[in-house]
């Protein structure tokens, strides 16, 4: 009786230990259950009304910061005033960046055709080849870039996945690191908000 408790116990430890396991050295199945928790409402972007009433936080010039794409055209962010910016880190390698891609994609394509929203999506392996692979495997049309320039820590201090919004003066309304659900109405209203807005 107690060697089959034993064994029962035994098999159930190695199961949970076997799923853990994947968890940590598999992405995709970590990008899996972290997307299933932002299903539940985790993860979800801070844009708080007091938030949205703070100041946005300056950037001294957004010139020279730039990005190359695959074709080796050169996006400088100076360039970008006057449009709202969706900026966003992230790597193939990266489980909460494979987990919030899908709900970026969805994002974009709700303002891809409007002329005054932009995003660029920073591979931050550099490797053209792996990124572009990964977006067409999950048939996503983002446009994938390389950083080209120095980028300030104000902007990006190295954690992935990292998305930046800038307004259209070029300051940052929204600067978080870690996995989000970006077509959230809250969010999309937030760019709405931005893309809208003089100030």
């Amino acid at each position: 009786m107690m060697k089959k408790i034993f064994n029962k116990k035994n098999i159930v430890n190695g199961l949970f230990l076997g799923f853990f396991l994947v968890l940590i050295f598999v992405p995709a199945a970590k990008a899996l259950m972290i997307r299933g928790l932002m299903s539940v409402g985790l993860f979800s972007p801070s844009v708080e009304s007091s938030k949205e009433n703070a100041a946005p936080e300056a950037v001294a010039d957004l010139g020279g910061i730039s990005f190359k794409d695959q074709s080796g055209r050169i996006v400088d962010l100076g360039s970008l005033k006057g449009k709202v910016i969706f900026l966003n880190f992230w790597a193939t390698w990266c489980p909460p960046c494979l987990a919030e891609m899908p709900s970026v994609n969805k994002l974009y394509e709700q303002f891809k055709d409007d002329k005054d929203v932009v995003f660029i999506m920073v591979d931050a392996d550099s490797d053209f080849a792996k990124s572009q692979k990964y977006m067409d495997g999950k048939e996503y049309k983002m446009p994938v870039y390389h950083v080209a320039s120095n980028i300030p820590e104000q902007i990006f201090k190295g954690s992935l996945p990292t998305t930046v919004v800038f307004d259209k003066q070029g300051r940052i309304s929204y600067n978080e690191a870690g996995a989000a659900n970006y077509a959230s109405q809250k969010f999309i209203d937030f760019i709405k908000k931005l893309k809208e807005s003089n100030n």
